[in-house]
């Protein structure tokens, strides 16, 4: 210890260790039984609990949700969102076609002729024709007659007469007889503003402040210095801080020795628990899954060997056998001597009737045409067909020639 902090006498420190040790030991040793019995909660029940909601929570809910969700309200929600946009389309042309295209026509096609052709060309012209030169007429007549006289008016006769009636005498005697006199009266002014500022300060300080200055720095101050701060300080450190100080670590201290206390009794406790309970469970136990092991799980591996051999000998092997001598080669006889046979048949008996009911099909529709024929009385009309491209034949020989184009059969003096 230093000097500043002096170790208190054993005659305190002792009594108040053993008061804060007997005070602190149940406690320590009710919150290690309960750390104790939190950790074995959290191991052996809400860690279990947990993992088992989980799992609940999954299989139960979370998965019928997905399900549901990918397989029912996705694709319903898809449906009707498809629905809506079709309904929002057709709302939204009926709307248009109700309330938005008949106003369009109407002021595409009736206002804006109406407006550009019965009103605004109408009033372009009038503006441009009438008003204008008008406006140009009128605007002459009130410069030439009006302003005129009115400028001449201000510029000749009231300003000489404001200048030199009103504004000389002005300022003639605000040079000569005012100015002098209000800068008389500032300096006078001035004067007795310096003395009232020199004067009233002090005494204002005499009658406010100085009795107050000395009733604080002689009278207060020494009282509350000498009378209060110096005794709070002396007790505060003389008798708290000590106090506090050794409170402070008589807990710190009793608080590791009622963990070493808590400790011992928790081992003895656990000894006695384990050699109670724990090893007889143990025992116990071991011998349960002895007798599991070799009179339930050994027999049934047994049986489960015995049945695997009986099925894998007795059943797979001869159907095994059967399937590969008997049925399969049965099989691709039925399948190459009757199935194959019988399609192609079929086949062949399709593509008969369907040229039949074709061929029937074109008698019916000629058999029309020349009802109708007969009926009208119009002639049978041509049908067209591709031109079909003359072979050319080579000189001095009937010979064709594949790709050649055809000459002309007809000599140059008859063609010209």
């Amino acid at each position: 210890m230093s000097m500043e902090h002096p170790t208190p006498p054993a005659l305190i420190r002792i009594p108040v260790r053993i008061v804060v040790l007997v005070a602190v030991l149940p406690v320590r040793m009710a919150w290690d039984v309960l750390t104790a019995g939190g950790r074995l909660l959290d191991r052996a029940l809400l860690r279990p609990a947990g993992r088992g909601l989980e799992w609940f929570f999954d299989h139960a809910v979370a998965l019928p949700a997905r399900w549901l969700y990918r397989w029912l309200l996705a694709p319903a929600g898809r449906g009707i969102a498809i629905g809506a946009g079709w309904l929002g389309t057709a709302l939204m042309w009926l709307l248009k076609a109700l309330f938005v295209w008949p106003w369009v026509g109407l002021w595409r096609y009736v206002v804006v002729p109406v407006a550009r052709y019965g009103i605004a060309v109408p009033a372009v012209w009038l503006y441009r024709r009438v008003l204008s030169p008008l406006g140009t007429c009128c605007f002459f007549l009130l410069e030439k007659l009006v302003l005129v006289p009115l400028a001449a008016l201000f510029r000749y006769v009231l300003i000489p007469l404001l200048r030199y009636g009103v504004a000389v005498p002005a300022v003639w005697l605000d040079r000569y007889v005012l100015t002098p006199l209000g800068q008389g009266l500032g300096w006078f002014f001035r004067q007795v503003g310096r003395g009232l500022g020199w004067f009233l300060p002090r005494l204002g300080l005499a009658l406010f402040v100085w009795p107050w200055v000395g009733l604080w720095r002689y009278v207060v101050v020494p009282v509350v210095r000498y009378g209060i701060v110096l005794p709070v300080l002396w007790l505060w450190k003389r008798v708290l801080v000590p106090v506090g100080r050794e409170v402070r670590d008589a807990l710190a201290l009793c608080w590791r020795v009622a963990g070493f206390v808590s400790r011992a009794v928790g081992r003895g406790l656990k000894w006695l628990a384990w050699n109670l309970l724990g090893r007889p469970l143990v025992h116990v136990w071991w011998g349960l899954r002895w007798c599991g092991r070799n009179l339930v799980a050994r027999p049934l591996v047994q049986v489960w060997y015995g049945l695997r051999w009986c099925g894998r000998n007795l059943v797979a092997r001869p159907a095994a056998r059967v399937w590969s001598s008997v049925l399969r080669p049965a099989g691709h006889w039925v399948r190459d001597a009757l199935w194959a046979p019988a399609r192609r048949a079929a086949v062949e008996a399709g593509r008969a009737a369907k040229d039949a009911l074709s061929s029937a099909r074109a008698t019916v529709r000629e058999a029309r045409r020349d009802a109708w024929r007969a009926l009208v009385g119009a002639a049978r009309p041509v049908e067209p067909r591709e031109p079909g491209a003359a072979r050319a034949r080579t000189l001095g020989s009937t010979t064709n020639v594949s790709g050649a184009v055809p000459a002309p059969e007809i000599s140059l003096r008859k063609r010209g």
